[in-house]
């Protein structure tokens, strides 16, 4: 294989684990062992292929435990924090230069550095994000650093009225990125995205849990 062609190998990896399958998340059976799970479930991420796996408890728990697997295979963990004291300022976000008011963080192992990208009509989209910006971010705000990589994400959307942030297992930002392409319909959308869109963050909003000492004060 060509060097530059093993340089987008990562990127072309990650590209496929985040834009959206033809089949669907839910499925019937367990990728490990088989068994039957319910619609509502647990996931696990193949490192090696960028993949989220539909998997039962007795295996999601396995797959918690660091280096299961020789490695390949992460848990998503399931925290949900909204964190409306997150110190993100309009700079700094124009400094993304993301064309909407979304946008997702997270370390990628494979490429030992962090990403953001956001999501569009043609599914994941990956914005520049300087190291520096990246470390700006977490000395801002700590908890950037307890982001588990590969699995974890810093969710933000910025619009006129406020900034939301949380953070979300990452099969929150696939189902996202899925919403997205599946309802988007011409240069701006559509009612059904936004729609989808504002359904996505109102559930968002109802599992997520404040650190605490922070507030419900609006941004």
């Amino acid at each position: 294989m060509r060097e530059h062609e093993q340089n987008k190998l990562p990127l072309t990896q990650l590209r496929r684990f985040l834009e959206p399958r033809a089949k669907p998340l839910s499925r019937t059976a367990c990728e490990f062992c088989g068994v039957p799970i319910a619609p509502q479930h647990s996931h696990a991420v193949n490192l090696d292929t960028r993949s989220l796996l539909c998997v039962c408890r007795p295996c999601y728990l396995l797959f918690t435990r660091e280096g299961a697997g020789g490695g390949k295979f992460k848990a998503v963990p399931e925290r949900y924090v909204h964190l409306p004291e997150f110190v993100l300022s309009q700079s700094q976000w124009d400094r993304l230069q993301i064309p909407v008011g979304v946008a997702f963080f997270f370390f990628n192992s494979a490429l030992g550095r962090a990403v953001v990208f956001y999501p569009s009509p043609a599914g994941a989209t990956e914005s520049m994000l300087a190291l520096a910006s990246w470390e700006e971010l977490i000395e801002n705000n700590p908890i950037v650093a307890t982001l588990r990589p590969d699995v974890e994400a810093l969710l933000v959307r910025n619009q006129r009225q406020g900034c939301e942030r949380f953070i979300v297992p990452i099969d929150s930002c696939y189902e996202l990125v899925g919403r997205m392409r599946r309802c988007w319909k011409g240069f701006d959308g559509g009612a059904e995205a936004w729609a989808a869109i504002e359904a996505f963050f109102a559930d968002l909003r109802a599992r997520s849990q404040c650190l605490p000492g922070e507030t419900e004060a609006a941004s």
